[in-house]
């Protein structure tokens, strides 16, 4: 990999950590200090508190919870309402922010087409798709 492309990937990567708040409303993070499985919960914690992650949705509510017993947990909460639990023991926090990033794609979609006054969720009659695709060929360059 050249070293503009390791520059692409390294500013996408910045880029959705910066992002990753705005389709959150709520994050709940419940960990013990002292467990060793913490690990995912620190590294998602550090996201969230990033100063470009907050300024992208101020609004969005960071409650940490220490506790003695049980397992590491991630709770988030988006715009929409939708709440998704994560076992941090199991789950990595770029597992986590890649899904949250996925879903929120999704979000922004819809909301540019309920702006636009189109119908939501996208209905595509089955005859067409079943129709062959003839494909596009490539121009020689």
């Amino acid at each position: 990999m050249s070293s503009k492309q390791k520059g692409w990937e390294q500013g996408r990567e910045k880029c959705s950590e910066e992002e990753m708040l705005k389709f959150l409303s709520k994050e709940k993070i419940k960990f013990n200090a002292s467990d060793p499985r913490t690990a995912a919960c620190m590294e998602f914690l550090a996201q969230c508190n990033a100063r470009k992650a907050k300024d992208s949705n101020p609004a969005c509510e960071v409650q940490v919870k220490r506790r003695i017993n049980d397992h590491p947990q991630i709770t988030i909460r988006f715009v929409n309402g939708v709440e998704e639990k994560f076992d941090a023991t199991t789950t990595a926090a770029q597992t986590i922010r890649n899904m949250i990033l996925e879903n929120g794609q999704y979000l922004e979609t819809e909301q540019m087409f309920r702006e636009a006054g189109e119908q939501w969720p996208v209905h595509i009659p089955d005859e067409e798709l079943l129709q062959p695709f003839l494909g596009i060929k490539p121009k020689k360059a």
